[in-house]
């Protein structure tokens, strides 16, 4: 593994040994989260917009070199099993506005396609960094994934690139008990 993926997993107390392997991928990976999903649960995923936003920060975001005042997109989505109804995954991205072409700030706001196939549809260049791992508690999280409020999520966070430039920050969380199985 990357030093500094496995840096980022230690820092948080994450042990990558006792993970399964698919949970090394999704927390590891720079790749498309829901189409690594649907090959791995062989099921279609979809996104269910849990809410979308566009506002002004109210604090400056190192990561993502923007300012208090920016405009950004704060969007919280659910990625669910299209026959299973099953939340894998709970997402949430920082956006800069200023920083999409129009054909990405459209499709975002107006379809319910998942981020990485609207980069795709529109040959998006990305560049991928992981900035952060964590287990934390599932809190008001635990609903989404009908676990108890005090059950662990495992998650990860990565800005993406385009054109050399910050353009969003994501943060991915799943149930520390979720995709156990290695096949």
């Amino acid at each position: 593994m990357r030093k500094d993926l496995q840096a980022s997993l230690t820092k948080s107390h994450i042990n990558p040994a006792q993970l399964s392997t698919f949970q090394r991928i999704l927390l590891t990976t720079d790749g498309t989260l829901t189409e690594i999903l649907e090959a791995y649960l062989w099921e279609k995923i979809q996104v269910v917009k849990l809410s979308e936003e566009i506002l002004k920060l109210r604090e400056d975001i190192l990561p993502l070199a923007v300012k208090v005042g920016t405009e950004v997109i704060d969007r919280k989505i659910l990625l669910q099993g299209s026959i299973s109804r099953k939340n894998f995954i709970y997402a949430q991205s920082i956006l800069v506005l200023e920083r999409l072409n129009e054909k990405l700030k459209y499709g975002l706001t107006k379809s319910k396609e998942a981020m990485g196939r609207l980069w795709l549809e529109n040959k998006i260049e990305t560049f991928k960094e992981i900035i952060d791992s964590e287990k934390e508690a599932a809190g008001i999280l635990a609903d989404y994934f009908t676990i108890d409020p005090e059950d662990k999520l495992l998650s990860r966070t990565y800005i993406v690139y385009s054109q050399r430039q910050p353009i969003t920050m994501i943060t991915e969380k799943f149930p520390e008990n979720y995709f156990l199985q290695d096949f």
